[in-house]
């Protein structure tokens, strides 16, 4: 449900950002603030502040800005709604009271849940009784230690039809809400509902906040046609959004920066055993949207481990298949690949840890995985065959929805495809040189066209070309709209207090604007409140006199009157919002620019050159009525100084 304003700032007047940081970073106070080692960066001098009187922090090492609220979903991978319950508890804040309609439904949601646990405490007291004995050992062989049935809450169902049913009744739960939970198998044609698991090890599966909200069961008897059944669908279980093990494995995610997928209950609770706390699995599925969304709120690269057979071959490929569509800057999959006829559970238990992290650190970037899946599945001895492979990329590459990302993987596998071509053609004129003679070449073959260094037929590009205004651009210049937000804040800060975090995520191609930028934050956090005069004053005394006339000196149309300093507040509101869009949109084309730039470069091909001529035509769209700051070169560390001075 959404939550009011002012509930969200009742939460953040009760708890200081200092007091719900400090549980992760040590502070100390130093001024108006604390200061710290960033949490989301390596570092040995302390660049990360905490300022609660203007309820934030902010990491000058990475960039990230926050409140409380985001502080958590940050560091402990919670969603928005989770980390307004988790402070709102802390905080002593009842959050608000839902519809009568919405207070039945989680009404029922609770009935449900508080079913689940009960059946879960029934199944772990089944496994410790006389009837789990035979469970218990083959736990045992499997290496299934009771301090990790516990940690797990493994439990037993044993083979009685009605069991789990008439436990459940007794305690005060109806038939209806076992069937809505999944719990036991009822319908029209079934006279007595009966227990959905019987004779098989329990294995609780939780949601991210540890509620028990279904199970898989693994079954005792190897005559059953299923040897994992899960839960049905239910309103608390979506199988295709919850990874097993998540809520336990996320934390341990956040602070080494990785998660490990495995393919099942045993692989997660081996790898944990062997001291792999990050590790999740899916449920008895392929990999879903759903489920990579929710991994990449945990790690970056989450590392998928599949078996080292046929069928583990099967499940990267559709993980792999799954995933291109979805992938974006610094979101990607690793892939793991275990001895043939081995799963983690059998290579931890014979070879220890050390021969898994072993398999973990020699995983393959997804493009690797893809590459030799598409290489391996044919012939490509002929012109036709190669043709097929390379339309076959294609359009794999084309899944890809980030255009950047899809411009680096069209130039990855384009470098792979002439290397691979170069290499045969090689071969074949060494078998030709041994079999004629290298004198005896024929007239016909001395008159082909040459195959340039760049692998295709024809001249390669001049050296004027690769110098033209096509591939070089005059990135030293400042943007006179870089030099217009700057102007912006300097007139007037106080959209620092609102804009704080949006400010700290802009990307400046000039480093004495981001610089600059960067002085203002840190101003803004020691200096409240902050006005024009004292701002320049402290940037003055920062040395970056030279860098403010700049950005004062920045080109300017009637348009730009919001920047001026008599500006009036809605004025300054409307154009600082148009502006920092057509920031933040240039930013994405010159991301892209230099992607197709670089795959020109690398390939020079037809269709190379079309996206890059593209992608320079929206970029000079965008930049039409912006010109650089004439005659202005910048120093990349200090000032700017005329250009021919």
């Amino acid at each position: 449900m959404r939550y009011p304003p002012d509930l969200l700032d009742e939460i953040r007047a009760r708890l200081p950002v200092s007091q719900v940081v400090a549980r992760r970073v040590q502070l100390k106070r130093q001024g108006r603030e604390f200061v710290g080692l960033s949490p989301f960066k390596q570092e040995k001098t302390p660049s990360f502040t905490v300022n609660d009187q203007k309820g934030f922090y902010h990491c000058f090492a990475s960039g990230e800005h926050g409140d409380i609220f985001k502080f958590l979903m940050k560091t402990e991978g919670l969603s928005f709604p989770e980390a307004i319950e988790r402070l709102a508890a802390e905080a002593g804040v009842s959050l608000p009271k839902a519809t009568p309609e919405m207070v039945r439904r989680e009404g029922e949601r609770e009935r449900l849940l508080a079913l689940m646990e009960r059946a879960s405490a029934y199944f772990e007291g089944e496994l410790k009784a006389a009837t789990g004995r035979e469970a218990r050992n083959y736990l045992d062989k499997r290496g299934v230690q009771p301090q990790l049935r516990a940690q797990f809450r493994i439990g037993y169902a044993h083979n009685d039809r009605f069991a789990l049913k008439n436990h459940l009744s007794a305690a005060g739960f109806m038939v209806e809400e076992m069937a809505i939970a999944g719990m036991v198998i009822a319908g029209d044609d079934i006279a007595v509902p009966y227990d959905r698991f019987r004779n098989r090890i329990i294995f609780p599966i939780t949601d991210l906040r540890g509620r028990v909200i279904a199970f898989g069961g693994r079954a005792m008897d190897p005559s059953q046609p299923a040897k994992y059944l899960n839960s049905p669908e239910t309103p608390l279980f979506h199988k295709g959004s919850v990874l097993f093990n998540a809520d336990k494995a996320r934390q341990a995610a956040y602070e080494n920066g990785s998660i490990v997928v495995a393919e099942g209950y045993m692989d997660v609770i081996a790898l944990v055993g062997a001291g792999i706390a990050n590790a999740v699995a899916p449920l008895g599925t392929a990999l879903t949207e759903q489920q990579i969304r929710l991994l990449w709120r945990m790690a970056p690269e989450p590392v998928l481990c599949f078996d080292g057979d046929a069928a583990g071959t099967k499940a990267a490929h559709r993980a792999l298949e799954t995933a291109l569509p979805l992938l974006q800057p610094g979101l990607s999959l690793r892939f793991a690949f275990l001895p043939e006829g081995l799963d983690p559970d059998d290579l931890v238990r014979r070879a220890g840890r050390g021969a898994m992290a072993e398999v973990l650190s020699a995983a393959m970037p997804l493009v690797d995985v893809l590459w030799q899946r598409e290489w391996q599945a044919g012939n490509w001895s002929t012109p036709e065959r190669r043709a097929s492979l390379e339309q076959r990329l294609r359009g794999l590459v084309e899944c890809v929805g980030d255009m950047a990302v899809k411009t680096h993987y069209h130039r990855e596998i384009s470098a792979r495809l002439k290397r691979v071509w170069s290499a045969a053609q090689g071969n074949q004129r060494s078998q030709q040189r041994q079999t004629t003679g290298a004198s005896h070449r024929s007239p016909a073959r001395r008159d082909m066209p040459r195959r340039s260094d760049h692998g295709r037929l024809g001249a390669p590009a001049s050296a004027s070309l690769l110098q033209s205004g096509l591939i070089q651009g005059a990135k030293s210049l400042v943007t006179s709209r870089e030099a217009l937000i700057v102007r912006t804040l300097l007139n007037h800060p106080w959209l620092i207090d609102e804009h704080a975090e949006e400010i700290a995520a802009l990307e400046f191609e000039a480093a004495p604007m981001s610089k600059l930028r960067d002085a203002i934050l840190q101003v803004h956090a020691l200096e409240n409140p902050l006005n024009r005069t004292t701002l320049h004053h402290h940037l003055d005394r920062l040395g970056l006199g030279n860098v403010v006339t700049l950005a004062e000196r920045a080109n300017t149309h009637k348009s730009d009157r919001f920047s001026e300093p008599d500006a009036s507040e809605q004025e300054v509101a409307l154009g600082w919002r148009d502006t920092v869009s057509l920031q933040r949109r240039g930013t994405e084309l010159e991301r892209a620019m230099r992607s197709a730039e670089e795959a020109y470069l690398a390939d020079q091909t037809p269709e190379a050159q079309a996206q890059l001529m593209a992608v320079r035509n929206l970029l000079e769209n965008t930049e039409r009525q912006e010109p650089s700051l004439d005659g202005f070169e910048v120093d990349q560390d200090v000032a700017p100084r005329r250009v021919g001075d």
